[in-house]
């Protein structure tokens, strides 16, 4: 894996790259749709290869090891095979879905007990198989095991976890350089940076997490009910000592926003729910602000959901239209939705991107930042 940097701004961190693999290029900023049990909700594989040309979508261990299990995804050839998907794949290690377990786990030094949430079976993740698992996952991505600490935690705690963290780190390399890849693809094994929001957690942990010199970095255990301005806060000290020279991966962040002020702030690459699971609620994402698509004020509105789109559904479907489905509980309407926003973020940080290397970013970043956060 090789990455290049092309453009960075001048008066900021922000860059534009391209991350090289067997695979393909990806160009960053990127955004990665995610497809948690290996779809991305209500939307098929040709949907994101040819319309939104998504580079990456992510499946996520905990939910895959437990459907459809890692013996049907290995005799499948993997999960790119099992799911008929030829680009990138990432997953996520089950750490952040074993956090949110907090009433059905028991975490010690050797990982994690569990409790599956579909039918109270026991299982015990620790580093050495979430590796195995993600082998036979076949990802081409795969996040090491860390804990995600909640918000708001003691400091005292929040740094016991993080040194647990560092100390799982270690059992993931050697663990991943004990065995090899299943399927004819490279793999690589990405660390998280954890210290909840306290400066001094994070700058250790993220100069502990860069002398591993792993091909890129992680940083987890933000956007977990902090205020912006502390996420916005600890990415920007966590880029200041995460090598410039890798790939940087915010997990589960976020809002149009959140994408361009840590843009800003020298993050490459991102994923999070909120362009779907909002999009089947009503809420969608345009370049002029947020639309709430369900309220009376578009039933006569036949104005595209966004005229500024790329994709050609975003601009072929009324306001009018889609309201109506979602009054008539049509499926087609949260699909609809869901290909507009992921189509919105997917333009954002091509935008991001092209105004990177243009030399404009600042400028564009302050008349956008005006639009994408007003209500309409």
């Amino acid at each position: 894996m090789k990455f290049n940097i092309e453009a960075k701004s001048s008066t900021a961190k922000a860059r534009a790259g391209s991350i090289v693999t067997n695979r393909g290029v990806i160009q960053t900023p990127v955004f990665m749709p995610v497809g948690t049990l290996g779809t991305v909700k209500g939307l098929n594989q040709k949907m994101l290869n040819e319309e939104l040309k998504a580079p990456v979508i992510l499946g996520n261990t905990y939910h895959l090891y437990l459907r459809p299990g890692p013996d049907i995804l290995h005799s499948a050839g993997g999960l790119h095979d099992f799911i008929g998907w030829d680009q990138h794949l990432l997953t996520d290690s089950g750490g952040y879905q074993v956090y949110s377990l907090s009433n059905m786990r028991k975490i010690t030094e050797e990982g994690v007990w569990f409790r599956s949430h579909i039918d109270g079976s026991k299982h015990f993740f620790s580093p050495e198989n979430v590796m195995d698992i993600q082998r036979t996952i076949g990802a081409d991505f795969i996040m090491a095991f860390d804990e995600c600490p909640p918000y708001p935690a003691e400091k005292d705690y929040v740094r016991k976890s993080m040194h647990l963290t560092h100390r799982w780190i270690k059992r993931c390399i050697n663990r991943f350089g004990e065995t090899e890849p299943l399927y004819g693809h490279p793999q690589y094994l990405l660390p998280i940076v954890q210290g909840g929001t306290y400066p001094d957690l994070r700058k250790e942990s993220a100069s502990y997490m860069s002398e591993l010199d792993l091909p890129a970095n992680a940083i987890g255990g933000l956007s977990v009910g902090e205020p912006s301005d502390l996420l916005y806060e600890m990415t920007d000290l966590c880029t200041d000592f995460l090598p410039a020279s890798k790939p940087r991966y915010l997990m589960g962040v976020g809002t149009p926003a959140d994408l361009l002020e840590c843009i800003d702030r020298g993050i490459d690459m991102f994923d999070c729910v909120l362009p779907t699971r909002n999009a089947r609620h009503g809420l969608v994402y345009t370049s002029e602000g947020i639309i709430n698509i369900k309220n009376a004020k578009w039933a006569d509105d036949h104005s595209p959901l966004d005229a500024n789109a790329t994709s050609e559904l975003s601009r072929n479907h009324s306001r009018a239209y889609v309201r109506h489905l979602f009054h008539t509980g049509e499926f087609l309407g949260p699909q609809i939705a869901s290909m507009h926003n992921l189509s919105f973020y997917l333009w954002l940080v091509r935008k991001a991107r092209e105004k990177i290397v243009a030399g404009e970013f600042p400028t564009w970043k302050k008349s956008m930042m005006a639009s994408i956060v007003r209500r309409l």
